[in-house]
């Protein structure tokens, strides 16, 4: 695990490096997104148009919602009424990873009762709702209209023009011998998964990568963000602005999380990952400091999100979205477990005083 200033590692086993290949879960959308608003400077496609006019290969299924309103914006955004809940499990072999179009049929590797189907199940735009299968849709999107595989596009448009060379979607045999070890939570050795949601989830990188990727979005000396010359300043700004809130906070931009309001209408902003076996991971950046961190690691489902979101305490002061999710979830917990014993304790105390009446029932007859 590593900031950006300074870099610590410890592993169980086999020794890990800046130059670690990680798979790093659902981190993979928040680079997805840099790479699919690079087709929109392209103008291979527009934020705005129905998905479905870019599609040929596959095409979402009818539905009682209106599936004109989902668009490559909404998708970013998990706002365009998706309802397949992934969440992807994986496959333990490459021969058994499904096609694309299949998969967007019906996931094989759905996480356990999970639907796994690409669908639009609410009203586009009228709730907030995480949408792996959205992400594999936008993965079929760039294919189509790029006229490459998803890897090569992210490899051609992203990857190499950044120098980031130890960067894939599908592992190749020049990085495998760099690959990390998994592991369950109970410190056991746990198997290498792999998957047809690329965009969504497979995203192999290290901590070196994942660094030149962060100053990505660094300030220049005209303050807009470096962009190192492949992506527009205003696209950058695009990726963290606010696309939908909760109780007036606002909590995702187009493939980046939102974790805490700054200075001047910004965000600290990044991504997670989390999959099982437990791979956690995160990226927090703020970019009006110039400051953030990193964390990648196996072996524990949120060890990574809770360093980023304490270091966000640290920054600010304050929770970020992730931290007060976690901390609300444990707080529900304990006032649960709580109100289990003391309904418990008034069970036995009831059972108790009605054996006692009885007794002294028994005793005055």
């Amino acid at each position: 695990m590593a900031g950006l200033i300074e870099s610590c590692f410890t592993s169980h086993n086999k020794p890990v490096d800046k130059n670690t290949i990680f798979q790093v879960s659902s981190l993979s959308k928040f680079v997805s997104a840099v790479g699919i608003m690079k087709l929109i400077e392209l103008r291979k496609i527009d934020l705005d148009t129905p998905v479905n006019n870019y599609l040929t290969r596959w095409q979402l299924p009818k539905s009682e919602f209106d599936i004109e309103k989902v668009t490559v914006r909404r998708l970013l955004s998990h706002t365009a009424g998706l309802t397949d809940g992934l969440g992807y499990s994986g496959f333990e072999s490459r021969d058994s990873v499904q096609s694309l179009e299949s998969s967007l049929t019906k996931a094989r590797d759905a996480d356990a009762d999970i639907s796994g189907e690409v669908r639009v199940g609410i009203e586009p735009n009228s709730m907030w709702k995480y949408s792996g299968g959205g992400f594999t849709l936008l993965q079929l999107v760039v294919e189509e209209t790029s006229g490459q595989s998803f890897n090569e596009f992210m490899t051609s448009n992203l990857f190499t023009p950044l120098n980031m060379n130890s960067s894939t979607y599908i592992l190749n045999d020049s990085l495998s011998s760099r690959l990390c070890e998994f592991y369950n939570a109970d410190k056991t050795t746990a198997p290498h998964f792999y998957y047809t949601s690329l965009a969504a989830t497979s995203l192999y990188t290290s901590l070196s990568d994942l660094e030149t990727f962060f100053q990505f979005f660094l300030k220049g000396k005209n303050g807009e963000p470096i962009g190192r010359k492949q992506l527009k300043p205003e696209t950058l700004k695009l990726l963290r602005e606010g696309h939908w809130d909760i109780m007036g906070e606002e909590i995702y931009g187009l493939g980046s999380m939102l974790y805490i309001d700054l200075e001047e209408n910004e965000y600290i902003f990044g991504h997670d990952g989390r999959s099982t076996p437990p791979i956690n991971t995160a990226i927090r950046i703020n970019p009006v400091s110039g400051d953030g961190i990193i964390v990648l690691e196996t072996g524990n489902p949120d060890l990574a999100s809770r360093i980023a979101s304490d270091w966000v305490y640290l920054q600010t002061g304050k929770a970020d979205t992730l931290l007060f999710g976690l901390l609300l979830k444990k707080t529900i917990t304990i006032a649960l477990v709580g109100i289990l014993f003391i309904i418990l304790l008034l069970i036995g105390l009831a059972r108790w005083r009605k054996k006692r009446v009885a007794a002294t029932n028994r005793g005055l007859a």
